[in-house]
C-alpha cells in the first residue's frame, strides 16, 4: 500500500515529453508524484523514467494468470500491459474476460482488457463460447473494458459483415480504440480496412506492409515473442516513424518472460542506433497516450509509476515502483503470491491409436500426394507444400526421414467428436510425439507426431489433467497441467517456467529444431493466419478461405 509520508528518489531524470536528461529527484507520497525537480548537485548516475508498456499481449499464452504474469513482468520494468483477453474467451466466454478482469486487479500492475471481437475466430472451428455483436457491446459498456481487441477477420471488415460493423460501432460511440489484425493485408485492401476503423496493427512480418498501413493511419506494433519475432524488419520505423511505432509481444512463453520483456526491445532498439527518447517513446508513452492508460509519465500529480535503470549502455532494471510502492529490485519481485481460481471447460475423453489413422481415398497406387503444412520457426504464417507418402493396409504413412509427421487437432468441448488429422514438416520429430491445450484460437488440443501411438499418448496425458502441454517419448513422459481454462497454471511463475523449459528441452531432444516448438504448436490451429493449418474440422486454407482435403485431387 502507498504510505502517506512523503518518499523521494535521486538519479538522472529522464523527461520523454521535454527529450531531456538531468540531475534530480522525484518526490511521491500517497502514490502519486509531488515534485521532479532539477538538482545539479545529484550525482548518482542511475536513470528515472516512465515504466514500460506492451501495447499488445495475450497474458494467457504466458501460461500465467495475470496476478501471476505481474510478479514476472514488474522485475523488467513492465507497469502496464494492454491485454487481450481472446484466449480464455474462446473457452469460456464473457466470464472468462471477467476473470481476467478480477484476477488482474488483485495487483498494481496496470492491466488494460480489451474485448474480443473474433470468438470464435472462423467458422471453420469449434470452440468452447461465442461472443455475439450484443455481448460485445456488453463488455464495451463496462468501464473495466478500454477497447476493442484485434478484429481478426480481416476479409469480414472488408465485406462488410454485419456483426463486425456492430461491433466497431459500438468502440466508436463509446470513443474506444479498435486494435486491428490484418497480416500481409496491403495498397488499397489496407486502406479500406483501417477506414473501417481498426487503428493498430502489429501482425506487419515486412517493412513494405507496414508502410502502407502506416499510409492508411493506422499505427504499428512492433512484435517480438516466443513465435513470432518481426522486429529485425520493421525496425527502420523507429528512426523513420517513431511517433506511430509501440513494442509488444503478443504472446510470451514464461522462460521467456523470465529473461526479459519489452525491457528486451529496448536494449535492441538502443542498440541499432535509434535516437533513446524515440525508443523510450515507443516503450511508454505512445502505448499509454494510444489507449488512454491511467499510468504515470512521470509529472507531479502522476501516479508514482517509474523505473531506476543502471545506464543506457546496458539498460538492466534495477527497481520498478507501482503507485509508489516497490514492486520489484535487484532482479526480484515484491509483489506477493496469490493463488487464483481454476475455472476451465474440458470435456474430451482418451483417445486410441486408431483415431489418429488418415485413410488413404482411392488407395490403388502404393503411394498418395498429399497437402502438407509447412512450418516456419519464429513465424506464426505456414507455407503450402505438397509430398508423396506412403498408403499401407489402406492409410497414409508418415515420412520420419522427409520430416513430414503427422498433426492432430482433437476437439476437447465434445467428448468424442471425430479426430481431424493432416501433415506437417518443420518441427523434426524423430520419436515420440508433443501435444498441447493451447492451440489458438478455438483452444482444442493439438499435436504433432511420428506415429498414432506417440500422438494417443501426449493427447491423453493433455486430457487425463484437463488441459496442459505435454511430451512423450524413448526417454517417458512430461507434462505441465494448466488448469485454468486449459491455458495457465495456477502455480508460482517461476516453478512453471522451469517446467515449461524442461518440456522445451524434451522436445527438442526428440529432434525439433524450433527455437520454440510449443509455441510453435500453439498456431498450427491459427486459421486465420496464412496459409496452411488444421482445425478440428479439417485441414484450411487462408488463402482459399477454406477446407481442402489432406489427400486427393486438390493436393498441389
Amino acid at each position: 500500500m502507498a504510505k502517506s509520508r512523503t518518499q523521494r528518489l535521486a538519479g538522472r531524470i529522464v523527461d520523454l515529453e521535454a527529450r531531456r536528461e538531468y540531475p534530480g529527484y522525484v518526490e511521491w507520497r500517497t502514490g502519486r508524484i509531488v515534485r521532479v525537480v532539477a538538482d545539479p548537485a545529484v550525482r548518482s548516475r542511475q536513470l528515472i523514467m516512465p515504466g514500460l508498456v506492451d501495447a499488445h499481449v495475450h497474458i494467457e499464452s504466458s501460461l500465467l494468470p495475470p496476478a501471476e504474469f505481474a510478479r514476472l513482468a514488474v522485475v523488467h520494468g513492465t507497469v502496464a500491459t494492454v491485454s487481450d483477453p481472446h484466449e480464455i474467451a474462446n473457452v469460456l466466454g464473457a466470464p472468462g474476460v471477467r476473470y481476467m478482469v478480477r484476477d488482474g486487479r488483485r495487483t498494481p500492475l496496470r492491466f488494460t482488457f480489451g474485448a474480443p471481437s473474433c470468438v470464435p475466430a472462423t467458422t471453420f472451428e469449434t470452440a468452447g463460447a461465442a461472443l455475439s455483436a450484443p455481448d460485445v457491446a456488453r463488455l464495451l459498456a463496462d468501464p473495466a473494458i478500454r477497447y476493442l481487441a484485434e478484429v481478426m477477420n480481416f476479409p469480414g471488415v472488408l465485406g462488410g459483415d454485419p456483426a463486425l460493423r456492430a461491433m466497431m460501432a459500438a468502440a466508436n460511440r463509446l470513443g474506444k480504440p479498435i486494435d486491428g489484425h490484418a497480416p500481409g493485408l496491403r495498397g488499397a485492401q489496407a486502406r479500406a480496412y483501417a477506414a473501417a476503423g481498426p487503428s493498430t496493427d502489429h501482425e506487419c512480418f515486412t517493412l513494405a506492409e507496414a508502410k502502407d498501413k502506416l499510409a492508411a493511419g493506422m499505427k504499428i506494433l512492433i512484435r517480438e515473442g516466443s513465435a513470432a519475432r518481426n522486429f529485425a524488419a520493421l525496425e527502420p520505423l523507429l528512426k523513420s516513424h517513431p511517433a506511430r511505432v509501440m513494442f509488444c509481444c503478443d504472446d510470451l512463453h514464461p522462460d521467456r518472460l523470465l529473461e526479459g520483456h519489452i525491457d528486451r526491445h529496448v536494449r535492441r532498439a538502443l542498440a541499432g542506433g535509434a535516437d533513446r527518447f524515440d525508443v523510450l517513446r515507443c516503450a511508454s508513452l505512445n502505448p499509454i497516450e494510444h489507449y488512454g492508460l491511467d499510468v504515470g509519465r512521470l509529472r507531479p500529480g502522476d501516479p508514482a509509476d517509474f523505473i531506476v535503470v543502471d545506464g543506457w549502455r546496458r539498460f538492466r532494471v534495477q527497481a520498478t515502483y507501482l503507485r509508489g510502492d516497490l514492486a520489484a529490485a535487484g532482479g526480484r519481485s515484491r509483489l506477493p503470491r496469490l493463488r487464483s481460481a481454476t475455472p476451465n471447460r474440458f470435456r474430451a475423453r482418451p483417445r486410441v491409436p486408431a483415431d489418429f489413422a488418415v485413410k488413404a481415398p482411392l488407395a490403388t497406387t502404393p503411394r498418395r500426394t498429399v497437402n502438407v503444412i509447412a512450418a516456419l520457426n519464429g513465424q506464426l504464417i505456414t507455407r503450402h507444400l505438397t509430398a508423396d507418402l506412403r498408403v499401407r493396409g489402406g492409410v497414409l504413412l508418415p515420412d520420419v526421414r522427409r520430416d513430414v509427421l503427422k498433426i492432430a487437432v482433437v476437439n476437447r468441448y465434445a467428448p468424442l467428436a471425430p479426430v481431424a488429422v493432416g501433415f506437417i514438416q518443420g518441427f523434426g520429430l524423430r520419436a515420440g510425439a508433443i501435444a498441447s491445450s493451447v492451440a489458438h484460437d478455438s483452444h482444442n488440443i493439438v499435436a504433432v507426431g511420428v506415429d498414432d501411438a506417440a500422438l494417443a499418448q501426449a493427447v491423453n496425458l493433455v486430457i487425463r489433467h484437463r488441459g496442459g502441454l505435454s511430451v512423450t517419448g524413448p526417454r517417458g513422459d512430461a507434462v505441465l497441467p494448466l488448469p485454468i481454462a486449459g491455458l495457465m497454471s495456477d502455480r508460482p511463475g517461476r516453478l512453471v517456467a522451469r517446467r515449461y523449459t524442461a518440456l522445451d528441452r524434451a522436445a527438442k531432444r526428440l529432434g525439433s529444431r524450433l527455437d520454440a516448438p510449443f509455441m510453435t504448436l500453439s498456431f498450427m490451429a491459427l486459421l486465420v493466419i496464412p496459409d496452411l493449418k488444421l482445425s478440428d474440422r479439417g485441414l484450411f486454407s487462408a488463402s482459399r478461405w477454406g477446407f481442402v482435403p489432406v489427400a486427393g485431387p486438390a493436393a498441389r
